[in-house]
């Protein structure tokens, strides 16, 4: 246990806070957006590319507001203006964000939550080999192992989902390819790239731009990328029409929003505080509440194969927290004053 215990895993007491709601907040998710579809069916009553946009909305909202806490709205804009070709990179996560939370609605309408949070662990091979590319930082063999432990479990899941309702011989090949694993490795792909990239913003490019800058930056290139969305699919019009927010003023709607909100806000922290690896070993911690809490809620059973695939995830997650990746920023920006506090002291030699 001693890379639990460690500061390498979590620096800071904030860390640890972030790592919890980062994962309490993303299994939150899968709850409403699967309680959200229409009653038996695996549609939604709302325009779900408007909902991802409002959401953008309310993230820039709060961004501000954090900001605004410590500085001034001139200083604001004077950041905006100095740092511009931050914003301009900027647009190559927020528009595969924009992707992955567009499918996230059509693949929660194909899957059942866990299954869902389980198909998504592919990211985490993609995310090493993507880590180690932009940070140049190789990966041991035991981090890589827990990995592909993490995959396995992840095919063992998908192997019983795509397996028959009929016999083996009346079955052509092209019946065991499920049509949805297509959008949920373009989902995969589309987060993996965008939460490396976003972390090298973070820690290496955009190091030295204040956090909520650059979520600012963040969330107004997810706004563009969400109308034009809505412009590709003919509904730019449609989606501000009153017959259209009174669908989305529902509770649990607005419960989404507000929630996928405060998961932009913290994923940023989690990646400024921590990196892409331990996130993706988040999202696998996610599946044994996730499949127990929907157990409970939506009567969905936990057969052996998850059972089987959660174990193998659990295993996995345990194996890399004895060896974590450890990327700091490339300038010290602790998350409290705490952490600031003890580099200061260590750094004239005291205890």
């Amino acid at each position: 246990m001693a890379g639990l215990c460690s500061g390498e895993l979590f620096p800071t007491k904030a860390s640890f806070l972030v790592f919890v709601s980062y994962m309490g907040l993303f299994i939150n998710q899968g709850i409403l957006v699967t309680a959200s579809r229409k009653a038996g069916q695996k549609t939604y009553n709302y325009n779900t590319v408007t909902v991802v946009l409002l959401t953008e909305c309310v993230k820039l909202v709060a961004a501000v507001i954090f900001f605004l806490r410590e500085k001034s709205l001139k200083e604001l804009f004077h950041d905006i203006v100095t740092h511009k070709k931050v914003l301009a990179y900027y647009f190559i996560p927020a528009s595969l964000y924009c992707l992955y939370n567009n499918l996230q609605f059509v693949n929660l309408a194909a899957y059942d939550p866990t299954t869902y949070y389980l198909l998504l662990q592919f990211r985490v091979v993609v995310t090493g080999i993507l880590f180690q590319i932009l940070f140049r930082k190789q990966l041991s063999r035991i981090q890589w192992l827990s990995l592909v432990l993490l995959t396995v479990g992840c095919i063992i899941k998908e192997t019983h989902h795509s397996s028959g309702h009929e016999s083996n011989t009346e079955r052509s090949w092209w019946s065991y390819v499920d049509p949805h694993l297509a959008l949920i490795m373009v989902q995969v792909f589309s987060s993996c790239g965008a939460g490396v990239y976003n972390e090298f913003l973070l820690k290496v490019t955009g190091f030295e731009v204040h956090i909520m800058v650059q979520n600012v930056f963040m969330y107004i290139n997810s706004i563009v990328c969400n109308l034009v969305a809505l412009a590709i699919r003919g509904q730019l019009t449609d989606a501000f029409t009153s017959a259209e927010f009174s669908v989305i003023v529902q509770p649990i709607v607005l419960g989404i929003m507000v929630n996928n909100a405060a998961i932009g806000i913290v994923t940023s922290l989690f990646l400024r505080s921590l990196n892409s690896i331990l996130k993706t070993f988040a999202s696998a911690l996610e599946l044994l509440f996730t499949a127990v809490l929907c157990w409970i809620i939506f009567g969905i059973q936990v057969d052996i194969f998850t059972i089987v695939s959660i174990f193998i995830v659990s295993a996995a997650t345990f194996l890399y927290a004895q060896h974590p990746v450890v990327n700091q920023p490339k300038g010290i920006l602790p998350l409290t004053t705490e952490s600031a506090e003890n580099q200061h002291h260590q750094k004239n030699g005291h205890s």
